[in-house]
């Protein structure tokens, strides 16, 4: 039988948190983490000699979007973390997440700020390590955040819902 405690953290607080099974927030990750990593990916070909101009943009064009999508994650996000029952071992891992998540959108901030400061055409070493930086907390927040998913089931349905994939279905 699954603790109330737990039965809460599986269920949207909102709408916008997306409906219970479904959670927005594991969805609108993707798109700063795909944006970083493509910004690095564009950091790179500068430093292996790529066109400054277009490749230095194009990686600032990223950061800001990640921005975008790390703040919208992290909004949707906060409505999942605030179903957690304080105290508990899911409320810690939620919250070491959480800061990581947030330092990470910090981290990539102050970088697109160095690369408009910079000039957005041009590579700035401080900006890339900032984002590299960014990219490994990111990780590991990313490794917590399938312990909440994976391990303590936040968000995901309960065994029961589950059981109805697994059941067979006549075909005709």
């Amino acid at each position: 039988m699954i603790s109330p405690t737990h039965e809460r953290s599986k269920r949207p607080r909102s709408p916008l948190a997306g409906p219970y099974g479904h959670p927005f927030h594991a969805i609108l990750v993707t798109v700063p983490i795909g944006a970083w990593i493509a910004a690095l990916v564009f950091d790179l070909v500068v430093v292996f000699g790529g066109d400054a101009e277009t490749f230095a943009a194009g990686a600032a064009l990223l950061t800001a979007i990640g921005l975008v999508g790390g703040i919208a994650a992290a909004a949707i996000g906060f409505f999942d973390f605030s179903q957690l029952e304080r105290g508990t071992k899911v409320h810690r891992v939620a919250l070491i997440h959480m800061a990581l998540n947030l330092t990470a959108i910090a981290l990539f901030g102050i970088s697109l700020l160095v690369r408009a400061v910079v000039g957005f055409d041009e590579l700035s070493a401080i900006a890339v390590t900032l984002g590299v930086i960014g990219l490994i907390g990111l990780g590991v927040s990313g490794y917590l955040g399938g312990e909440m998913a994976y391990r303590y089931g936040v968000r995901v349905a309960d065994e029961r819902t589950q059981e109805g994939g697994f059941a067979e279905s006549r075909r005709p």
